[in-house]
């Protein structure tokens, strides 16, 4: 329903299955559930596709909170059904990074840094089950251009600044753009 409202105007879709904040969504990220979800919007997809006359790519946002078996079934599921990219990572409900914090116990997911370093394991994981057989978009704890570089050498074709951007302003988006550039 939704993939056939913003199709029209959409340049791609995220499928986000991992936000901590939505009760049973991760349980989406179960292999028989994936591919039964996967099926339907790839098909959803060719369907608006030949009515709009344009492919709007796909791509599904996962958790950093998950397992190399379970990473190992989502790419095999993104192959499969030939969606067009993921998103790693979106926040965690890990609370080690917080641990001893004033709210450090409160419910839902961190974002920033307390997530950088798992968003990187999902992503070298996600590296070496895909090679590059689609984009991996590199999400979590990207404050400077220094992290954005790390996302990438970790295996992101692209990354995204959420939480930085709050903290450091646009200015964050060329650092990132600039570092990226000069490391290649």
């Amino acid at each position: 329903l939704c993939l056939n409202k913003v199709y029209p105007y959409a340049s791609y879709v995220t499928i986000n299955i991992s936000s901590p904040n939505t009760k049973n969504l991760r349980q989406l990220q179960g292999a028989s559930e994936l591919d039964d979800l996967l099926s339907k919007l790839k098909d959803a997809q060719q369907r608006l596709a030949d009515q709009h006359k344009r492919y709007v790519p796909i791509t599904l946002k996962i958790a950093p909170d998950i397992d190399s078996e379970q990473i190992k079934n989502i790419a095999e599921s993104l192959l499969r059904h030939k969606i067009d990219g993921v998103i790693a990572t979106n926040t965690t409900i890990t609370r080690d990074a917080v641990k001893g914090l004033q709210h450090g116990e409160e419910a839902g997911g961190l974002s920033g840094e307390p997530v950088f370093e798992l968003s990187n394991k999902v992503i070298r994981a996600l590296k070496s089950e895909l090679g590059d057989a689609l984009p991996i978009i590199g999400v979590g704890g990207i404050f400077s251009g220094k992290d954005a570089v790390a996302k990438m050498d970790a295996g992101a074709s692209l990354v995204q600044v959420y939480s930085g951007l709050i903290y450091r302003g646009p200015a964050l988006v060329r650092e990132c753009a600039l570092a990226i550039r000069n490391n290649k």
